[in-house]
């Protein structure tokens, strides 16, 4: 969940706030919620600014992001340009005037100068080649709103072993998200498809324009395994992070090929919706009866033309602690106890409820799916030693 999505949430609590609970105000503010839920948010604005630069260090203000302990990047000059810092060297200052000074790592693109830019918890900017100098070609994927530009990732030469893996980003993200697992699953001998689903800028529109939280992307993670397997896959490993891994689970129960997939690994995955959608109401001082009347919308078919949607979104039915038995694939899930965004609750309960099955890894200091960030190769031997 972005941080329009939580602006958008603060905007509803403060016309909860000024009116009585009830009729109008309540329709009108549930109605909000639900539609900013399901809309993309692919405009982002600038949200950093750069102090000072010089040779091997770049000034910050301070903010959560900038603070973080990690590898990060900055997006510059409103996205033509691109560097990556590091660790924290100093930090100075408190309140509004604090400020924090980082490692300055490259310059990937453009001018690095004083000024506004946006943060990027990617840490990679382009493509497979530009980003991480392996080779990679351009495909495409047919689902059935039509080609899905997607990345082919081969195999070290010497490591093939015939399986392919698929990586799903998360809500309003970027394929740049998934940068950061392709080298440990190029190593490991993956063939590695990364496909862009509906509603992501480049690909093709749903019929609605609209998210519907992973119960129609799945048809595109289900496309993207029919042409591993009609290109030689011999078994399948699907990634996700945050929606994208609500989009996987959905496509391991929906799709007719989910038998061919081995293993799944999922980061900050959204388990539940509702779970995330009543910790972010309840960030924001949303009341519950709004909640629960946003998420009446959604799956009301009455209600689909007020919310411009094709199909009712069904919330419940992304409750994968209530549908646990239903899984049957072998899952790792990394998810950070401080995930301010989808908390990792679920993602334990999950484990809980299939133990041998699903299998967590709660890590103890990260923002939402930036566990890479804060120690890569601790997430690479995590990942590496679980499919093997």
């Amino acid at each position: 969940m972005t941080s329009d999505l939580r602006k958008a949430l603060s905007v509803g609590a403060g016309v909860v706030g000024g009116a009585a609970l009830g009729g109008a105000v309540s329709m009108g503010t549930a109605t909000y919620f639900a539609h900013r839920i399901i809309t993309p948010e692919h405009e982002k604005k600038d949200d950093v600014t750069i102090l000072a630069v010089d040779d091997d260090s770049v000034t910050l203000r301070a903010t959560p992001d900038t603070t973080s302990p990690g590898r990060y990047g900055l997006w510059l000059d409103k996205g033509a340009g691109h560097a990556r810092v590091g660790r924290i060297l100093a930090t100075e200052g408190s309140g509004r005037g604090a400020t924090v000074v980082r490692e300055l790592l490259g310059v990937d693109e453009g001018e690095l100068a004083p000024g506004p830019a946006r943060w990027n918890k990617y840490f990679y900017c382009g493509t497979p080649g530009t980003a991480l100098g392996l080779p990679y070609e351009d495909v495409l994927v047919t689902s059935d709103v039509g080609d899905l530009p997607t990345w082919r990732v081969p195999p070290a030469a010497d490591a093939d072993t015939g399986d392919w893996a698929i990586l799903v980003h998360g809500r309003s993200a970027m394929r740049e998200e998934t940068l950061r697992a392709l080298p440990v699953l190029h190593r490991l001998g993956f063939t590695s498809l990364v496909p862009m689903y509906r509603n992501d800028i480049g690909a093709p529109p749903s019929a609605d324009g609209r998210y519907s939280l992973g119960l129609s992307e799945w048809r595109d993670v289900d496309a993207a395994m029919r042409y591993a397997l009609a290109h030689g896959a011999r078994r399948l490993v699907l990634l996700g992070w945050s929606m994208g891994g609500a989009i996987v689970l959905q496509a391991l129960n929906r799709s007719d090929v989910a038998h061919r997939v081995h293993r799944v690994v999922l980061d900050g995955p959204v388990i539940d919706w509702g779970s995330v959608l009543a910790h972010q109401a309840d960030l924001h001082f949303i009341p519950r009866p709004i909640d629960h009347l946003a998420r009446g919308l959604l799956r009301s078919k009455v209600s689909r033309l007020l919310l411009q949607i094709s199909e009712p979104v069904d919330v419940a039915a992304t409750n994968w602690l209530d549908r646990a038995d239903e899984l049957s694939h072998r899952m790792f899930i990394i998810h950070s106890a401080t995930d301010d965004t989808v908390p990792f609750g679920p993602s334990q309960d999950l484990a809980r409820r299939r133990p041998g099955l699903v299998h967590t890894f709660v890590w103890p200091n990260a923002r939402h799916c930036q566990e890479w960030n804060t120690n890569p190769s601790l997430w690479e031997d995590l990942v590496a030693s679980f499919l093997r």
